[in-house]
């Protein structure tokens, strides 16, 4: 029933497709009314809830599809292809962008780590990939629709929005990618660091051994621990970040070269051969396809 009233709000506060503000920092509301092709694109720090339609996403040929039965977890910066292939006018999507703030998710995962007998403490490091689906449960569900209840009033948007977005944080880590999201922002976690490293410094020169030496390990150790939290090896995934970036720079009409000096290329001609390598077109021809797809031209 919960979840009904969370399309109903949404429903009415969408009057087009595309990403819509909530007034509350972090939280937008998206509606999508046509299929959208899978195309390269970065998660940030955030958690992605629909409740109606489907998404999918995937990182290194991994498929997540998610739906109103399960929300997308996605606690550090990833380089992902996703959409909406199925969505149309008799079957929209509707659903919920909430980021992730680093300072307060680190804050309730050690809170959460210190008050004994509530959760067991999580120990080591992260197992999974960087990407997790989580069960609707009551709690975020109840958690979310009070969040989004604020919209009706600026005045209780403006007091009572950072409560209550704290306490869908909290829904979070306490649900069924609790201990995956804890691990992610849990002090010590240098594998997070270092992929914040990453998505904050694009345009700077990255090695492995630099990565390595900040996280204070040997280049293989990192290696291996890299690629167990987002299946690819560091330089890898450094490179699908820069591409990614680039492709929806160029994407939103930004010039070729410019998005290619943007995320740390020098070489315009290293860059098309990279861009062209992971998705089978030059960056002219990408550019020339997403203006026809726009209608420009």
């Amino acid at each position: 029933m919960n979840k009904d009233l969370i399309k109903q709000l949404i429903a009415g506060r969408t009057n087009k497709d595309g990403l819509t503000e909530t007034g509350i920092k972090g939280v937008r509301l998206f509606r999508a009314t046509e299929a959208i092709p899978c195309a390269p694109a970065v998660y940030e720090s955030c958690v992605v809830a629909i409740v109606s339609g489907a998404k999918e996403a995937l990182l290194d040929g991994d498929r997540y599809l998610y739906d109103d039965s399960q929300y997308l977890c996605c606690p550090m910066s990833m380089p992902v292809k996703a959409g909406a292939p199925a969505a149309s006018p008799t079957a929209p999507l509707y659903g919920v962008l909430i980021s992730l703030d680093q300072r307060v998710m680190t804050e309730l995962a050690m809170e959460m780590e210190n008050a004994g007998g509530v959760l067991p403490a999580v120990r080591g490091e992260l197992r999974e990939h960087g990407i997790k689906l989580a069960r609707w449960d009551d709690d975020f569900t109840e958690a979310l629709l009070r969040l989004l209840q604020l919209g009706t009033s600026q005045t209780d948007t403006a007091v009572l929005g950072k409560l209550r977005l704290r306490e869908l944080y909290y829904a979070i880590l306490n649900g069924e990618a609790g201990i995956f999201a804890r691990q992610a922002f849990g002090a010590g976690n240098v594998i997070a660091q270092s992929i914040a490293h990453v998505a904050s410094n694009l345009d700077a020169p990255i090695s492995i051994d630099d990565m390595a030496s900040r996280a204070g390990m040997s280049r293989a150790v990192f290696h291996r621990k890299f690629k167990q939290v987002t299946t690819m090896a560091p330089i890898q995934f450094v490179k699908s970040m820069r591409l990614n970036n680039a492709a929806m720079k160029i994407a939103g009409g930004m010039a070729v070269n410019e998005a290619a000096m943007d995320v740390g290329y020098m070489s315009p001609s290293q860059f098309s051969r990279e861009f062209k390598r992971l998705y089978g077109k030059s960056p002219r021809q990408w550019s020339d396809a997403q203006q026809l797809s726009m209608g420009v031209g």
